[in-house]
């Protein structure tokens, strides 16, 4: 018998797996209630799940552990959902009993992505653009970041970031793609309060959007990096995480 030629798969494919956490806590508890109202806390309190993981005081603990979250408030229930995603197992068993409206959710994402594929998606970003210092300005060679505020300006930053069939992870300016493609003119926007914070990060100021959609993938691999890793600036602040359907 002749043998037959092996033929490379006519798809690629990627597998995405992940721990997923879904909290919904009472906003009038006290603990909860700061967090809505200091991204600072916020922070710490989507950490408190994570101890032990990596050394205390480690600088990039949340990116070692792929830590990303996201939440959204029903104002008339007083409810906080809070999504977390991760590379390890987040354990709640720390959170105040009275903080829970319900008892924590988790599950293992495990799913394999192929080129061609249409998903729905939803995203909070934090959309910046670089302001150029100004002229003869002292010591300062970078440029400051700006959010953008019009919806207009999130999809235009939000389309730099699609990654057409056959181009590179890494655009020529060197920013990183997410292996897929959609409209960016059917993209949903919506514009959402700044979070920020007192004390010691006075100052924290973060401009926040809510994008949603369908998209295309097209390279697999930087798909699922970009589920893992997620997108854009403030990411340690429920910012870049990409929930997909």
């Amino acid at each position: 018998m002749g043998h037959h030629p092996v033929t490379a798969p006519s798809t690629k494919a990627a597998r995405f797996v992940a721990s997923q956490a879904l909290l919904t806590l009472d906003a009038r508890y006290p603990l909860v209630a700061r967090s809505l109202i200091d991204a600072q806390d916020m922070h710490r309190t989507v950490m408190s799940g994570f101890r032990g993981w990596v050394d205390d005081g480690s600088r990039d603990a949340r990116a070692q552990m792929n830590v990303l979250s996201t939440w959204s408030l029903e104002l008339r229930e007083a409810r906080l959902s809070l999504v977390v995603q991760s590379t390890v197992p987040g354990d709640w068993g720390g959170l105040p009993r009275a903080a829970l409206a319900e008892e924590p959710r988790t599950l293992t994402l495990d799913r394999t992505f192929r080129s061609g594929e249409t998903v729905d998606f939803r995203a909070v970003v934090n959309p910046v653009r670089s302001k150029a210092p100004p002229p003869g300005g002292e010591g300062r060679t970078r440029g400051r970041r700006v959010a953008h505020t019009r919806p207009e300006h999130v999809r235009k930053w939000f389309a730099r970031r699609l990654q057409a069939p056959g181009e590179p992870s890494v655009a020529p300016d060197g920013l990183t793609r997410i292996g897929a493609v959609t409209d960016p003119e059917g993209v949903g926007v919506r514009m959402l309060p700044f979070a920020s914070s007192a004390g010691p990060h006075r100052g924290l100021r973060i401009g926040r959007a809510e994008i949603r959609g369908s998209l295309t993938v097209t390279d697999p691999a930087v798909f699922v990096e970009a589920l893992t890793r997620g997108i854009g600036h403030a990411r340690a602040y429920c910012c870049g995480l990409i929930l997909v359907r």
